[in-house]
């Protein structure tokens, strides 16, 4: 299997304007609203992450971390957002891998339990992640699955 580079855009700060199109590119959220929360990111006010997973240069994966993602629950934060692999790639691990580095890099941090609403079944819980409770979605007209994860 292909080695990829697992990084925090901190690492690579140069890409934040190429991760926040990707992103946006992704799920439609605008490009500035990615790249606000980035530049928090990078300069310190506040320590949720934004991980990317990179074949060379090219952006495969990435995931992000903020209070919360457009859900009712505010007290549960923060949570897990915009976890994405490109199709190719998908089915090698790049998405656990990527979680995984946001875990243990928040935990090292200090905080070792993290929320993600998801409408998936079945996927986050092969990383440890279980079911907490439902959501409702800013604007959707169903609850979603909350799902949290606490690190060891």
């Amino acid at each position: 299997m292909k080695e990829y580079t697992y990084i925090t855009l901190r690492e690579k700060p140069e890409i934040k304007n190429k991760a926040a199109e990707w992103f946006n590119q992704k799920w439609g959220v605008p490009t500035e609203a990615y790249l606000e929360c980035i530049e928090e990111y990078l300069s310190g006010k506040t320590e949720n992450g934004w991980y990317i997973c990179l074949d060379g240069d090219k952006i495969i994966g990435g995931m992000g971390i903020i209070d919360n993602d457009f859900h009712d629950r505010k007290d549960l934060a923060p949570n897990v957002c915009a976890v994405y692999t490109e199709e190719e790639y998908r089915c090698q691990g790049v998405a656990g891998k990527l979680l995984d580095l946001a875990c243990r890099d928040m935990a090292e941090k200090g905080i070792d339990t993290l929320y993600l609403v998801t409408d998936h079944e079945s996927f986050y819980e092969r990383y440890g992640w279980e079911f907490y409770c439902y959501a409702q979605g800013d604007g959707e007209d169903h609850k979603t699955r909350l799902l949290i994860h606490k690190q060891k």
